[in-house]
C-alpha cells in the first residue's frame, strides 16, 4: 500500500508551477472551464447559442449640464440576472434620490428590455447594505473580514 502524501510529491513533480500573470492561459482557462461546466450542466448546455448566453454590458450614467458625472451604474445582464458592479453617486448628489434613480432604471431595462427575473449585487457594511435593502434587496450572504476590518454582502432580488 503507497502513502497518499508520496504519491501527491509525485504527481506535483509531474508539472512545472508558475505564478505570472498570463493573459492567454487565462483566456484557455475560461475557455476550458465553460466547456466543462457546459457538458456537466443541461442548464448551461440549453443557455448555449441563445441570447441569454453572453453577457451583456448595461451602464447608466447621470451627468451634470456641463457634461461632468453626477453618478453611474456599471453592470451586465446574463442568463435572466441583472449583476450591478458599481453604483456610484458624487457625494454632492447623495441623499438627492440620485442612486435611486440609476438603479431603478438598469433594473427596468433589465427586467423589459432583456428579460431579467432577478438582480444580485455586492456591497460592503460601510457602503449601501441598507440602501439596498430599502430598495428590496435582500442579504443572501454576509462574509466578515473581507478585507480585515470589513463585511461583504450579496443581496438578491426578484424584478418585478
Amino acid at each position: 500500500m503507497q502513502n497518499w502524501l508520496s504519491d501527491a510529491f509525485i504527481v506535483s513533480r509531474m508539472f512545472r508551477l508558475e505564478t505570472e500573470v498570463d493573459k492567454a492561459r487565462r483566456d484557455l482557462l475560461r475557455t476550458r472551464l465553460r466547456d466543462t461546466n457546459t457538458a456537466a450542466s443541461p442548464v448551461l448546455r440549453a443557455l448555449r447559442g441563445t441570447p441569454g448566453e453572453r453577457e451583456l454590458p448595461l451602464h447608466v450614467w447621470a451627468l451634470e449640464e456641463g457634461g461632468e458625472l453626477a453618478g453611474g451604474l456599471v453592470g451586465h445582464t446574463w442568463a435572466t440576472w441583472l449583476h450591478v458592479s458599481y453604483l456610484w453617486v458624487d457625494g454632492r448628489h447623495r441623499g438627492t434620490g440620485l442612486g435611486s434613480q440609476l438603479l431603478a432604471k438598469a433594473e427596468h431595462i433589465a427586467r423589459r428590455e432583456r428579460g431579467c427575473a432577478s438582480a444580485r449585487l455586492e456591497t460592503w457594511d460601510f457602503q449601501a447594505p441598507d440602501f439596498y435593502r430599502k430598495k428590496g434587496y435582500e442579504v443572501v450572504c454576509v462574509i466578515p473580514g473581507y478585507p480585515p476590518g470589513i463585511t461583504e454582502y450579496t443581496l438578491t432580488k426578484r424584478l418585478g
